[in-house]
């Protein structure tokens, strides 16, 4: 999350304060956040984070250090939450890279259908 806060020339500031590390510590605490990391050796390079409910994972955030690490981390995640049985993997913005590994966009009706089938599903991060 911090790297997800960190400032960039195209993002100067971020919506990453304490109080919202803090709130999803407290979520994480309760098994409802998650984070999948990119890793260099000893260097972290890109990673995604967010929350599940059931079967539905919502992406909060991602970012890189290093070029395609963070789709690294997009794609890991998705073949980690189809193994886990989730259903739903809301990116909330599509971006060309997310629409080339398959995302596609939905009207809201439909995604509050999807939503509701995917957190009926017992599933695990």
């Amino acid at each position: 999350m911090l790297g997800c806060g960190e400032s960039t020339e195209r993002r100067p500031e971020t919506w990453i304060t304490e109080d919202f590390l803090s709130a999803y510590a407290e979520l994480h605490r309760h098994g409802f956040a998650h984070s999948l990391e990119v890793w260099d050796g000893e260097a972290l390079v890109g990673g995604i984070y967010g929350v599940t409910l059931g079967g539905y994972f919502g992406g909060e955030s991602m970012f890189h250090r290093r070029t395609d690490a963070s789709k690294a981390a997009v794609a890991k995640l998705i073949e980690h939450l189809r193994a886990r049985g989730f259903t739903l993997f809301d990116a909330q913005v599509m971006n060309p890279h997310l629409a080339r590994i398959g995302a596609v966009s939905i009207r809201r009706t439909d995604f509050l259908r999807r939503l509701a089938a995917a957190i009926a599903i017992p599933a695990t991060f």
